[in-house]
């Protein structure tokens, strides 16, 4: 005589971090997913693609000053601006100085907002495969699966130098302060 018995396990999802506060959308505020990095902090490493789908990490940026400029979706009036407008800003600085723009946008669809509005000069990755650096960096939108905007440079040594996390996503960065905060940690390079 056969018994038959199944064995059932729940295992328990990990607990996600929320942060509710620091950034609001139409005038509401709303609820970041994931874990809040902070200036001084090491920046975590993670894993995003390309246009080919191809992994791409921070490590593969070591030992150069990196701007990651994140958008919600490059199909939006201020997100377009902010690509361009880093996009253009790239011949005024270092070689090793990279830029990159993450956002949850398919890579089919950067692929097609790049070569329409000529943005070549930076990198371009998607966070839609994994969102591990959504997840990473504090900036998942729940129930929105998109990035908040917000800012970051990392110094050659791999830590955090400078964030802005735009307080409402409907607005610019601080181009400005931001790409002094590259020139700074850059010129830190070189002394």
């Amino acid at each position: 005589m056969a018994t038959a018995f199944s064995c059932s396990v729940i295992a328990a999802e990990p607990a996600v971090s929320e942060t509710v506060g620091l950034v609001v959308a139409g005038g509401k505020p709303i609820t970041l997913l994931g874990k809040q990095v902070y200036v001084g902090d090491q920046a975590p490493n993670f894993k995003v693609v390309n246009d080919r789908f191809s992994p791409v990490t921070l490590n593969d940026f070591a030992n150069k000053t990196i701007l990651i400029s994140v958008v919600p979706s490059l199909d939006t009036g201020v997100c377009s601006l902010q690509t361009k407008r880093f996009n253009e800003e790239v011949a005024n600085l270092p070689e090793d100085v990279a830029i990159l723009t993450i956002s949850n946008d398919l890579p089919f669809a950067q692929k097609r907002f790049c070569s329409t509005e000529g943005v070549e000069s930076l990198k371009v990755l998607s966070d839609s495969v994994w969102r591990d650096f959504g997840a990473k960096y504090g900036l998942i939108i729940k129930d929105m699966g998109l990035l908040s905007r917000a800012i970051f440079v990392i110094d050659n040594t791999g830590k955090i130098a400078y964030k802005e996390l735009v307080a409402d996503i409907s607005t610019h960065p601080d181009y400005d302060t931001a790409l002094n905060a590259v020139k700074e940690a850059n010129s830190l390079l070189t002394k």
